[in-house]
């Protein structure tokens, strides 16, 4: 390097002063981490090709954690290099400790391809969702403290120091933070108690969505409307949470009006005929609690009431299930010769 220096005409010199060597060392040093940092932007994520394969997330952690690890890889080379040049190398030694926390702050997104690689059909449930959630909000909190401990060291800071003043202002600090300690304890109790887990959907208080992520502070509910609610975790550790996605069953309970003036034998045969499409069906559960019976006689409707439960986790299924149950309870209706209910018309005793 210092053959390199020496090679470039006016060397000697001083610029604002400053001297030259140092600057024309600080160029080639710059010159030399951009090289490294596309190198090793290229290289790295190839190296964990086939853990980040389907992940986008992982894909760009990579790219972006091996530009950063190329940065301070340069930085590690330059302090070697440029060992006489006070200034520059403890420049370099604080980009140096930055960029490997940078690294670290984006490798954190490696964990989720990490779980996808080790899980044997490559999808994520809402459990395996969670655990990564949670172990992403930790690595970065710890990287976070630590880095500024590192970071603070870099810069001259007397560690010693900052430790006793910490201790002074410990109770200060302690007051200040307590929303976000509540918050992180908040975070614990859902971790261990597991009331819900990334994909349920939950209703908390007024809010009502899918759960997106669950951080060390807050966690991030989609509503139907698509919005993005942040809650706060020490909410969930005193707020019932009702969690629509730990349901055994999916209850139903339709109700079909039938023409008052319809011969009261055929509603009965209609009737079990009805209880006899819901314990037949291959989607329904708890046959011994489920009914169809009339319920009501209006004064120009008969109420045939039922009780189903849908043996059923998704939404999709249900709805193709009714589908299909109704269109049978269309067909049966013809069969017995029986009118449904319109109340357009008027009805003659």
């Amino acid at each position: 390097m210092q053959k390199l220096i020496e090679a470039v005409p006016g060397h000697d010199k001083e610029i604002y002063g400053i001297s030259a060597e140092g600057i024309i060392a600080a160029g080639f040093l710059l010159i030399l981490i951009l090289i490294i940092r596309e190198i090793t932007g290229i290289v790295f994520p190839k190296i964990f090709s086939k853990i980040s394969v389907g992940s986008e997330i992982a894909k760009n952690a990579l790219s972006q954690s091996g530009k950063a690890l190329g940065v301070a890889a340069g930085s590690w080379a330059g302090m070697h290099l440029v060992e006489d040049i006070s200034w520059i190398t403890s420049t370099l030694q604080l980009v140096l400790v930055v960029a490997i926390v940078v690294t670290a702050f984006r490798f954190v997104g490696v964990i989720h391809a990490f779980v996808m690689w080790t899980d044997d059909d490559g999808k994520l449930d809402g459990s395996q969702k969670t655990v990564v959630s949670a172990a992403e909000s930790i690595m970065r909190f710890l990287i976070v403290i630590f880095g500024m401990v590192f970071i603070a060291d870099a810069l001259g800071f007397d560690l010693t120091t900052m430790v006793a003043g910490l201790g002074i202002t410990g109770l200060a600090l302690a007051l200040a933070a307590q929303d976000t300690i509540s918050n992180i304890f908040g975070a614990t109790t859902v971790l261990l108690d597991r009331p819900f887990q990334v994909g349920d959907w939950v209703v908390i208080g007024a809010v009502e969505g899918e759960v997106m992520e669950i951080g060390l502070r807050t966690t991030l509910i989609r509503t139907s409307l698509d919005t993005v609610i942040t809650m706060p975790n020490a909410n969930l550790a005193n707020t019932p949470v009702e969690n629509w996605g730990k349901r055994r069953f999916r209850r139903w309970q339709p109700i079909f009006k039938l023409d008052i003036n319809s011969d009261p034998a055929k509603v009965s045969d209609f009737c079990e005929g009805v209880a006899e499409l819901i314990s037949g069906h291959e989607k329904t559960m708890k046959e011994e609690d489920s009914f169809a019976r009339v319920s009501t006689l209006g004064p120009d409707a008969i109420d045939i009431g039922c009780n189903i439960y849908w043996d059923i986790s998704s939404g999709k299924v249900e709805r193709e299930a009714r589908d299909g149950f109704l269109i049978d309870v269309m067909q049966l209706a013809k069969t017995h010769e029986l009118n449904f209910h319109d109340n357009r018309r008027r009805h003659s005793s």
